[in-house]
């Protein structure tokens, strides 16, 4: 019995530490992410594939030039890619010859990919010009979280929309998402009263976030052909999300989200009283997919450290 004590004691005691550890390594990687209030970027260029010249990006604090900016993360994507961007700019430019007023631009961010996307990016260019189409290349991999906080910052729309390189979701539900933030604006801004005499209000002014879903949230909501375990941990994360960020989204990881991405950007869009909607989108599983299981503890980490960093604002 004094054995079974000991080797109990000494299962405790390894415990003990291990957590302490980890709580030691949660607290002081989510103090030191707090005393980094800005990130030191350097300044940002796209690449011109006709003159072969760098061009200064623009900043997403200078006046709007487009209805709308597509924001592309891309990580050797070559072989994915190319479909993607194709009924992508197809549907684009149908919605240019219906509507002369309807203006997009298409924001490739290839995270420092070591296969051709950046070269099938620049065959776009070359197709659609440097006006609708642009690449920005990060050098290397910074993560698709940076990637698309880099397009973002450097878009020109009114209106920015993240969607994946796989074309799992389809870009005509883009449109839904239009119509919802529309009407949320007129709603809740009352949009059309007392800025019908203002010719110079857009609705990039009125702060919104809008994300396509696959939760099922309406009848013809559309999601197929996902494996097992996918399906398994995304209902995981979820539950993890509704602890961490609360109520509200149940779907932070389709890859077709205007303004928002990402849990921690959900949270701030709830801690600033942002208005946060979620529609439902058709979504299909594209062979391809880098799903990894392995990157649930490093979310979980992330999500952690969200939760700490955040805990005494």
């Amino acid at each position: 019995m004094g054995f079974l004590w000991t080797i109990a004691e000494l299962l405790l005691a390894v415990i003990f530490i291990i957590a302490s550890f980890l709580l030691t390594a949660v607290v002081s990687e989510a103090y030191r992410r707090r005393q980094v209030n800005t990130h030191d970027d350097a300044p940002s260029f796209f690449e011109d594939p006709n003159s072969q010249k760098q061009v200064p990006c623009p900043h997403i604090h200078d006046p709007a030039e487009k209805y709308i900016s597509l924001v592309i993360p891309a990580f050797n994507e070559e072989h994915r890619l190319p479909g993607a961007l194709d009924e992508t700019i197809n549907y684009l430019q149908e919605r240019v010859g219906k509507d002369k007023s309807f203006t997009y631009e298409v924001v490739i961010v290839d995270d420092g990919s070591d296969d051709a996307t950046k070269q099938v990016a620049f065959d776009f260019v070359k197709k659609y010009t440097v006006d609708n189409v642009r690449v920005i290349l990060l050098g290397r991999n910074h993560g698709k979280g940076e990637a698309i906080r880099k397009g973002m910052l450097h878009s020109r729309g009114e209106l920015l929309l993240m969607l994946d390189a796989d074309g799992a979701t389809e870009v005509t539900d883009l449109e839904k998402l239009e119509n919802q933030i529309h009407a949320v604006a007129s709603k809740e801004f009352h949009v059309g009263e007392s800025t019908s005499s203002d010719s110079s209000f857009r609705i990039s002014d009125i702060p919104l976030a809008a994300f396509g879903s696959r939760a099922h949230l309406e009848e013809q909501a559309l999601a197929t052909v996902q494996k097992w375990y996918r399906n398994f941990l995304m209902k995981g994360f979820h539950l993890v999300v509704l602890l961490t960020a609360g109520s509200g989204i149940r779907d932070t990881q389709c890859g077709f989200k205007i303004w928002c991405f990402d849990v921690e950007l959900v949270f701030l869009c709830k801690w600033f009283g942002i208005p946060v909607i979620e529609i439902s989108v058709k979504w299909t599983e594209i062979p391809g997919s880098k799903m990894n299981p392995l990157s649930i503890p490093s979310m979980l980490w992330e999500l952690a450290l969200m939760s700490m960093g955040y805990s005494d604002t």
